[in-house]
């Protein structure tokens, strides 16, 4: 065994040396430096309507815990899907801006709080195709709640901030809920 040692301890000095022979030249890469631009803090706000009724919700239950979720107060362990529509004013048939695409699930067994991951899109004026994405804890029984941005496309490339959410609306017989968004996007 000792013997297998040393012949290993050999062969990777030997392949140290031949990589560090060949080794690439970055005289002038490693020392680039590159300027960024000034960055840019913007705030939008918006309407996140979010249906789980009807004929076509806009969300829907994906998984729930097997035993657990139903008789939870806090439907721990619940996962939706959302393809939910976001609006320029609170009523449903105002200015769509964009999509809140994503899931939220239940992750707490003391108070609802959802966890969110969305990719919101926008699909109007100088925002069209640029997004970012959220994620966070939304204690939805709070009037007011905040979670990160963690990134974004288009515009919003490396995007960070936050977004406060506030309930609008809600119908506790059915889920549908209507949420208004106040987000603020260092890019």
């Amino acid at each position: 065994m000792e013997e297998f040692s040393k012949v290993m301890f050999l062969i990777m000095i030997s392949l140290a040396a031949i990589s560090g022979a060949q080794s690439f030249n970055v005289d002038g890469w490693a020392n680039t430096r590159l300027e960024a631009k000034k960055q840019t803090v913007t705030n939008l706000q918006f309407y996140f309507h979010d249906k789980l009724s009807g004929k076509n919700p806009s969300a829907v239950r994906v998984a729930q815990a097997s035993e657990m979720t139903d008789k939870s107060p806090t439907l721990f362990g619940m996962v939706m899907m959302a393809d939910d529509p976001l609006t320029e004013t609170p009523d449903p048939k105002s200015k769509l801006v964009g999509r809140a695409q994503g899931l939220y699930g239940s992750a707490s067994q003391a108070e609802l709080g959802l966890i969110m991951v969305f990719n919101f899109g926008f699909t109007e004026g100088m925002y069209k195709g640029s997004s970012i994405s959220i994620l966070g804890l939304n204690s939805a029984m709070n009037p007011v709640r905040e979670m990160a941005i963690v990134g974004g496309t288009g515009i919003f490339r490396l995007a960070r901030g936050y977004a406060i959410a506030q309930t609008h609306w809600l119908d506790p017989a059915s889920g549908d809920a209507i949420v208004g968004y106040n987000v603020t996007i260092v890019h």
